[in-house]
């Protein structure tokens, strides 16, 4: 009789334990469907980070937590994207990404662009490029891609004359003709709005010149148009490019909600730059 209660109260642990096994089972199959991915995308400012809050919404549908990290400067995203502190980054055009790589033996690479920044020359007294006098001081951004950006608008309008491209970027030193004798002030891209009411004119992208009430299509001097390298892109690190929340991020921020938006609230300010 003793053997046989012993017998049965085994039995009985051994059940208890399989159940327990499988009731352990249920919920950790629902807790990985359920599980939210935390995609962390760093950024500066509008409509950057517009169009980044207008997307999570669908990006939570896909069960993805869309956390945007707003940072104070252009160089932090991309420092925190190389150092895995963020999986991704939507401020910069890439050939400034492309410098950052060289100068940092990073591997950024960009996912897809979004839309270009109608980059102009804007000035707080004079209504015209002509208007500008002999002397006039220039301000642009200090980075060696948005110096060959502002130097080539500049050419393009037959400001200045550029000579021959010796390296990857133009500089101040390929200026062989300078009618004006205009001085070119290199800031810090941040500092773009607040040299409006210091030089005599500025290069920039409507994003620092929206805060001023300025837009390429009314105020600027000059316009660079959508012909160019410089959209504004989503930017991954080789490493996890091909994560499929960064693939969704992708397909959101290129869709017809984002178009619409830019469309509606940015006009030529900020062009679209996928189909």
């Amino acid at each position: 009789m003793r053997k046989l209660l012993v017998l049965t109260a085994l039995l009985m642990v051994l059940l208890a334990g399989c159940g327990k096994d499988k009731a352990a089972e249920k919920p950790a199959d629902v807790q990985e469907k359920d599980e939210k991915v935390t995609l962390k995308v760093a950024s500066l400012i509008p409509p950057m980070t517009e169009i980044l809050e207008l997307v999570k919404p669908k990006l939570a549908e896909e069960g993805i937590d869309l956390e945007v990290v707003v940072l104070g400067d252009n160089v932090q995203p991309n420092s925190a994207l190389a150092a895995k502190e963020v999986d991704a980054n939507f401020f910069q055009h890439v050939p400034y990404m492309e410098e950052f790589n060289r100068n940092n033996n990073a591997n950024l690479v960009p996912i897809t662009p979004i839309y270009f920044a109608n980059y102009g020359v804007y000035s707080k007294d004079f209504a015209s490029m002509d208007e500008l006098p002999e002397g006039s001081v220039i301000a642009m951004a200090n980075d060696v891609s948005n110096i060959d950006r502002s130097l080539s608008l500049l050419a393009q309008h037959d400001v200045i004359t550029l000579g021959e491209k010796k390296d990857t970027y133009y500089t101040q030193a390929d200026i062989t003709d300078n009618p004006k004798k205009y001085k070119f002030e290199e800031v810090d891209l941040l500092m773009l709005a607040r040299m409006y009411d210091d030089a005599d004119a500025v290069v920039m992208t409507p994003a620092y010149a929206a805060p001023l009430g300025l837009t390429p299509k009314s105020d600027a001097l000059l316009t660079e148009g959508v012909e160019n390298d410089f959209a504004i892109t989503l930017v991954a690190r080789e490493d996890n490019k091909d994560w499929e929340p960064i693939q969704k991020l992708a397909d959101a921020m290129t869709s017809p909600d984002v178009r619409k938006f830019l469309e509606e609230n940015y006009d030529e300010t900020a062009i679209p730059a996928f189909e």
